[in-house]
């Protein structure tokens, strides 16, 4: 990223700035889908096009994430504490580093899916992906919380997408669970080594969900401050 790009984030609010991360890592896990289409039908040149992607947007993030957690100001007068916020940049960054770390495990073991776990991969990728990308809606009010006072509407606003993300992880959740035993019912068809890392991919896809309704207990959290 040029230095010119960072001195325009950091000469706006550090919320500014935490929006500008968010939207890198809410990019980086939209490539999932697409990385996992290209994985269904064996197309490795593909799989290997996307995890560079993938890579390049965590590498962005993660890059952003350092920056922020240097210039973010000890003596900030805000309604929200820099510690807070900290934490809660270091969730949003989990996000990415999940979707690295699923999609390097695939590309790495070009692993093939079977017929039944390929029907319903997905849905269950693009889902976990609505809940980043909700997560993100999140994310995005920030800037307007502050000017509010963390008062009025803008809570109430706040709230409604979070009751929504909430809502999407639990769908995540079920549709995991029905993914899960659809593998164990073929299980004793596959190699047991392959078996062993479909489960880790179907729990890992999950966990992009599970960090990203995190971001929004964490904002929560700073509302109930």
């Amino acid at each position: 990223m040029p230095k010119n790009y960072f001195s325009r984030i950091f000469s706006q609010s550090p919320f500014k700035a935490m929006q500008e991360h968010m939207m890198i890592v809410d990019a980086c896990v939209h490539q999932l889908s697409p990385f996992f289409k290209a994985a269904i039908k064996g197309d490795q040149p593909e799989v290997k096009q996307i995890y560079k992607q993938i890579s390049k947007l965590e590498n962005q993030a993660d890059t952003l994430k350092r920056k922020l957690r240097l210039h973010m100001p000890k003596g900030l007068f805000m309604p929200v504490a820099r510690r807070d916020l900290l934490e809660l940049l270091l969730v949003q960054d989990q996000a990415a580093n999940q979707a690295k770390d699923i999609s390097g495990l695939v590309t790495g073991r070009k692993m093939e899916f079977p017929e039944k776990l390929a029907r319903l991969l997905p849905d269950y990728v693009g889902r976990c992906e609505d809940a980043c990308r909700q997560a993100n809606k999140v994310i995005s009010e920030l800037d307007e919380l502050v000017e509010t006072g963390f008062a009025g509407k803008e809570i109430r606003i706040v709230e409604s997408i979070i009751n929504e993300l909430d809502t999407i992880e639990k769908d995540t959740d079920k549709m995991q669970i029905k993914i899960r035993a659809a593998l164990m019912k073929i299980e004793k068809d596959l190699p047991p080594v392959d078996v062993m890392f479909y489960y880790r991919v179907i729990e890992g896809i999950g966990k992009v969900a599970d960090i990203s309704q995190r971001i929004g207990s964490r904002v929560e959290l700073m509302l109930a401050k």
